[in-house]
């Protein structure tokens, strides 16, 4: 190796680094810090517990609290990921296993042109499409078949607006099933093929192959898929904001308006006009980000306890 490629490998490798550290570390960090700066004056305001305990947002009296917002973010984040579970799980399954091959790269490539929509298209779309539809069919009909059962009732209980967590959750869950089925995708493509050809020489059906031999294989790249999905899902604003209905209520029903942490700062950020005000919206941006790493890093240590179980 002459002198001049051991410099430039020196300077590549240093930059690389840099980046990595930047990008994976001091970047995270420095949000994190600005956000608890700007956040500093409610925290010492209101405290940890009472926010996240108080449910009256009121700018006139200064009177804060985010319990409202959480709530309807992880009501809606978790509905979104239970319904875009087992579709997303359903595609990949179909796309590495039972699809004719003239057929995957065609569903392949519509499932990555779903993902690279904006977001706002999805919105829209929901509010002037989606929203009208649930109103008019889907909502009544749900309303008369679980009207007489009493837990299942409550929750279709109210007037079918179609701007509700509903329809929100639904909206969300199809934003997210093109991002986890490539990633579900990706990993039921690293199955090796002796495994699910020797399954097949012991007499296993398809459907035993995929359940004893593929799912177990990947259930660290499946459930990496299914918790990302759900950070995307909890930091999504635009469709949410077009569909929530805006209302600073905890939703008892799936019919109900509501709010989340992403809506609140899409529509009142610059209405802030004191700075416990300001303090308070960045108190909650302060709060998802918290809640987002949390989650994440729970995926990671579920990924890691999964490969090690199955190596």
């Amino acid at each position: 190796m002459t002198k001049r490629s051991y410099y430039l490998e020196i300077v590549i490798k240093n930059f690389l680094a840099f980046w990595a550290i930047f990008s994976g570390l001091l970047f995270p960090f420095t949000v994190f810090l600005i956000l608890f700066y700007e956040s500093n004056l409610a925290i010492k305001t209101f405290g940890i517990v009472k926010f996240l305990t108080t449910t009256t947002w009121d700018p006139v009296s200064e009177t804060f609290g985010g319990l409202t917002m959480l709530t309807g973010t992880l009501i809606s984040t978790f509905i979104a990921v239970l319904i875009a579970a087992p579709v997303a799980i359903g595609i990949a399954i179909f796309i590495t296993e039972l699809a004719p091959s003239f057929l995957k790269e065609i569903v392949t490539s519509a499932i990555q042109l779903l993902a690279a929509i904006p977001s706002i298209i999805y919105g829209m779309w929901g509010f002037l499409v989606l929203a009208n539809f649930m109103r008019t069919y889907v909502e009544p009909s749900l309303q008369k078949i679980f009207f007489t059962f009493p837990l299942l009732g409550k929750l279709f209980s109210g007037p079918p607006t179609g701007i509700d967590v509903l329809t929100t959750s639904l909206v969300l869950s199809i934003m997210i099933i093109p991002f986890m089925a490539s990633m579900v995708k990706d990993s039921f493509d690293l199955v090796p093929s002796v495994m699910k050809e020797s399954a097949y020489s012991l007499g296993a059906t398809k459907w035993e192959v995929i359940k004893d031999v593929v799912i177990p294989y990947t259930a660290s790249g499946i459930t990496g898929g299914l918790v990302l999905s759900t950070g995307r899902a909890l930091g999504e604003t635009m469709a949410v904001t077009f569909l929530a209905g805006n209302v600073a209520q905890i939703p008892t029903s799936l019919f109900s308006p509501f709010t989340t942490i992403t809506v609140a700062l899409a529509n009142q950020f610059t209405e802030a006009d004191t700075p416990l005000y300001l303090s308070s919206l960045f108190y909650l941006s302060f709060i998802l980000f918290v809640l987002s790493f949390i989650i994440l890093s729970f995926a990671k240590l579920m990924v890691l306890r999964l490969e090690k179980k199955w190596k």
